[in-house]
């Protein structure tokens, strides 16, 4: 399918520097942006639906870490310290 579109000269320019920043080709950039902002269904994701999903995604992380213990003797800083060496 061919689609043209008559968009000003300085948004086609943005896009497609844009998408020469990530590699692509204009109509592929332009493609994976229109597939990106949509649900598996095929619909619009909308801010709301975003913002629900982030929120429930850290209720999951809390969550799971409920009853995850370092140990007795061993503290975040103890943790960090041990990132450091390598």
């Amino acid at each position: 399918m061919t689609v043209h579109l008559n968009w000003p000269a300085d948004v086609v320019a943005r896009l497609s520097e844009e998408a020469r920043q990530k590699g692509l080709s204009l109509d592929a950039y332009l493609l994976e942006t229109v597939l990106h902002h949509k649900a598996a269904n095929g619909t619009p994701v909308t801010d709301e639906e975003r913002q629900r999903a982030r929120e429930e995604a850290g209720r999951s992380i809390r969550e799971l870490r409920k009853g995850n213990i370092l140990g007795p003797d061993l503290t975040v800083r103890d943790l960090i310290e041990e990132g450091r060496r390598f």
